[in-house]
C-alpha cells in the first residue's frame, strides 16, 4: 500500500521557521516527483513547492526565497524547510507524488502561524 506520512507542522510566530517532512513508501520513490500543496480556510488549494525525480524545483510566488524543497532518494522523504514565516502561510499543508497517470497523497498537516 502507498503512504505518504507527514510531520512537523505546528504553531509557530510570525518570522519563526518550520521544516516539513513528508516520508513516502510503497513507490519507488525516486522515480516520483514531489510537491507540496497547501489549503487556507475560504481558498483554493495551491501549489506551493515541487521538486522533480531529477532534482528541479519550483515554488509559488510568495514562497520564493523563504521556502526551500528538498528530498532525500535515501530516506524516500522529501522536506519543506519553511523561514521568515508570515500569518497568511497558516494553512493545511499536503504532500503529493506524482508520477505520469498515479497520483498520491498525504493526510495534511496544519501549520498555524500566529502571535
Amino acid at each position: 500500500q502507498v503512504q505518504l506520512v507527514e510531520s512537523g507542522g505546528g504553531l509557530v510566530q510570525p518570522g519563526g521557521s518550520l521544516r516539513l517532512s513528508c516520508a513516502a513508501s510503497g513507490i519507488i520513490f525516486s522515480f516520483h516527483d514531489m510537491a507540496w500543496y497547501r489549503q487556507a480556510p475560504g481558498k483554493e488549494r495551491e501549489l506551493v513547492a515541487a521538486i522533480t525525480s531529477d532534482g528541479r524545483s519550483n515554488y509559488v510566488d510568495s514562497a520564493k526565497g523563504r521556502f526551500t524543497v528538498s528530498r532525500d532518494n535515501v530516506k524516500n522523504t522529501v522536506y519543506l524547510q519553511m523561514n521568515s514565516l508570515k500569518p497568511e502561510d497558516t494553512a493545511v499543508y499536503y504532500c503529493n507524488a506524482a508520477r505520469r497517470i498515479s497520483r498520491y497523497w498525504g493526510q495534511g498537516t496544519l501549520v498555524t502561524v500566529s502571535s
